[in-house]
């Protein structure tokens, strides 16, 4: 078998932050800003929105925080972002998850201008996204993406399964899979047989939210890893996949931490560099 090789996340979204810096220094004019609007003291919220400004900051994007109570309605919270919608020097808006129970993320996610939804969560570019056009997309896959063409590791033609399917990571990430030929299954808690179904992927994708999920069982000797997942536990930040009873079969995985979480951040730059320079048609 071919030695393992863990795809640092962390080493190629540094990459990806230079090659943003030096496209915006070339931008003429006023450089690229993002909004970040954050209701509530969550804070775990807190030190991810922290972590966005200081990347925009390296690169070049005027980041600005909209703090918001917690007992904010829905209604000044969309008020808010239309001031946003409607702000020149704002070209990428994000409301941080999670929102209290009482607001929609829904909502909230179709009120924001499909051409500023750095997130890639609006309706029309979810649309976009399934019809093979341009658009603005989720984060966390298209760094994904990103990484598996960086490390030449093959796409078109391969069985790939994700685990998971959220609007955030699985169904764009199967999306996304789908534009670059691979053959896609998603699953999820009521797949029969889902070590059976795994087994099969050349790229296997957990995003379950279940610390150390993904065993040596699930796993296809040689096949490529991708753990989304970020869980908090006695032993520290661990991921969906037990990384030290895996990798030893792997062909190529990620670690957690530095692994996929530096993408989300370096391609919600990105995006904002997107919405910038090239723009959607709403």
């Amino acid at each position: 078998m071919a030695e393992l090789s863990v795809l640092s996340g962390r080493k190629f979204a540094k990459e990806v932050r230079r090659n943003l810096a030096e496209e915006i220094e070339k931008i003429s004019g006023r450089p690229p800003g993002l909004a970040v609007v954050i209701v509530g003291d969550d804070p775990a919220s807190r030190v991810y929105v922290s972590m966005k400004e200081k990347a925009c900051g390296r690169v070049g994007i005027v980041s600005t925080a909209v703090n918001l109570d917690e007992s904010v309605s829905q209604e000044e919270l969309l008020q808010e972002i239309n001031k946003l919608n409607e702000n020149p020097t704002v070209d990428g808006i994000l409301c941080q998850l999670p929102l209290p129970a009482h607001i929609s993320a829904d909502v909230v996610a179709s009120a924001i201008l499909p051409e500023k939804d750095v997130d890639g969560f609006h309706p029309v570019n979810v649309g976009r996204l399934w019809r093979g056009e341009d658009g603005l997309f989720p984060c966390t896959p298209v760094g994904i993406i990103a990484l598996l063409e960086h490390h030449n590791i093959k796409i078109d033609g391969a069985d790939a399964v994700i685990v998971g399917r959220s609007n955030i990571v699985g169904k764009p990430m199967a999306a996304l899979l789908l534009r670059e030929s691979a053959t896609v299954s998603i699953a999820h808690s009521h797949t029969s047989d889902l070590q059976g179904l795994c087994r099969k992927a050349d790229i296997l994708i957990a995003a379950v939210g279940r610390p150390r999920f993904i065993t040596r069982e699930f796993v296809k000797p040689g096949a490529t890893v991708i753990d989304v997942g970020i869980n908090r536990t006695d032993d520290g930040l661990v991921g969906d996949v037990d990384f030290d009873n895996v990798a030893p079969i792997c062909g190529a995985i990620t670690p957690v931490p530095g692994g996929v979480g530096p993408l989300t951040i370096a391609f919600l730059l990105s995006n904002t560099v997107k919405s910038r320079t090239i723009g959607v048609v709403s």
